[in-house]
């Protein structure tokens, strides 16, 4: 969430930041808001002033209080009950003007509102080719994946691995996670999958991504679209000691997502799909150091796409482009020479303080400081299963095998995914 200080203090450099995004944020009716509740809370807080001023009197004389100062403090507490019921209203009200406006781009995020005006910052070096054997017939052929057998069974854009096919991805989640634990140092998290409104709310999800969420009535509970939504709960209403920062988690979870917003897109084969498994990487950190953090985690995640041998791009993403609870974005694509095309299999965010304000997350730099609100930071490292599908297609050969990166191959036990006979 935005700081309402912030807004009240510059409340032109905030809309002007919002309009980068595209956004029409009612920035005169939260200031009208803002206004109202500090003088509800001027009324209520002299109300209470009196009261306790005159019970302390009576207290400190030892004696009853008179029919007159009864009488006056029956009312004043009629008073108080209904400016605290206005007060409540003005700042629900606040509230539900402040959620659904998404996190300010930071100054070097690109111009623009779609994805033609991101920017191209690195492409490593590879083939980028295209051999026109997308895994949608090659993976079938292989017989180890069954887009009929998932359709069957949950409806359009569901899959079923099989076989090698399903071990290849157990085995580049497994990998995925031992790099980011033994070789990068984050601890790693095994979550749950459902989770409570305040959870979403406090990642960015809710209210604005309502229906794009699984949802369960009779529970109140949500499926999470991906793990940042539980690692960013893991401190939500508390402080954070001093020394801990920085806190680096990664978890590999299903995520769930209806996915609406891929209407008209290439849909073919497993690349958009409503279930799918996700390696993510999440960090707590002090403010100061959220810049450099950013880009380390954007070096962890192409290291991934290196080491698999995978051809890849970084973007910076623009104002209108970048996710909702997002100050800056880089996402990560890697070539896909089956279908000819670039696949985003990561983003890396920068979230600054706005998910730690409405998780009310805080922490305290030294012994006996003010609290503050840390900077978090997320990023896939990588998403499956466009991560197998790049394997798939860059690994196909000549007749037909798939060869598999050799950093898989002790997770597999095999290096080759032959097609049954």
């Amino acid at each position: 969430m935005l700081s309402l200080e912030q807004i009240v203090r510059d409340p032109e450099k905030i809309r002007a930041a919002l309009v980068r995004r595209g956004e029409d944020p009612p920035i005169e009716r939260i200031l009208e808001l803002d206004t109202s509740r500090r003088e509800l809370i001027q009324q209520v807080d002299a109300d209470r002033a009196r009261r306790n001023a005159v019970s302390k009197a009576i207290g400190d004389e030892k004696r009853k209080p008179t029919a007159e100062e009864i009488s006056e403090m029956r009312e004043t507490g009629e008073r108080i009950k209904l400016v605290e019921a206005d007060l409540d209203g003005v700042q629900t009200e606040l509230n539900e003007a402040l959620l659904p406006l998404p996190n300010t781009p930071l100054s070097d995020v690109p111009d623009g509102l779609n994805e033609d005006s991101n920017e191209i910052i690195h492409t490593s070096d590879g083939p980028t080719e295209s051999h026109g054997n997308a895994h949608w017939d090659v993976a079938p052929a292989l017989g180890i994946l069954d887009l009929e057998a998932g359709a069957s069974i949950s409806g359009a854009r569901f899959f079923v691995l099989k076989g090698k096919g399903a071990k290849l991805q157990r085995a580049l989640a497994a990998w995925m996670l031992d790099v980011h634990t033994n070789e990068h140092g984050y601890t790693e998290i095994d979550p749950p999958l459902l989770v409570r409104p305040e959870t979403m709310l406090g990642s960015g999800n809710l209210p604005k991504f309502r229906e794009n969420l699984y949802h369960d009535d009779e529970t109140d509970l949500w499926l999470v679209p991906t793990a940042e939504v539980a690692l960013n709960a893991l401190h939500q209403g508390k402080i954070i000691d001093p020394g801990v920062l920085p806190l680096k988690y990664v978890a590999q979870t299903p995520s769930f997502r209806k996915e609406h917003a891929a209407a008209g897109r290439d849909v073919r084969g497993i690349k958009r799909v409503h279930q799918f498994e996700k390696v993510e990487m999440f960090r707590f950190v002090e403010p100061q150091d959220s810049e450099a953090v950013l880009e380390e985690m954007l070096g962890e995640a192409t290291t991934i796409c290196e080491r698999l041998g995978l051809t890849y791009r970084v973007l910076k993403l623009c104002a209108g482009d970048i996710g909702f609870q997002s100050a800056m974005t880089y996402d990560i694509e890697v070539w896909s020479p089956g279908s000819a095309e670039w696949l985003e299999v990561s983003s890396i965010s920068t979230c600054t303080d706005f998910q730690a304000r409405r998780n009310n997350t805080r922490y305290r730099p030294e012994i006996g400081a003010s609290t503050r609100l840390p900077h978090t930071l997320n990023g896939s490292g990588l998403a499956l299963p466009r991560t197998w599908i790049a394997v798939i297609e860059n690994g196909l050969q000549d007749d037909g095998s798939v060869v598999i990166p050799e950093e898989i191959v002790p997770y597999t036990g095999w290096d080759r995914i032959e097609a049954a006979p």
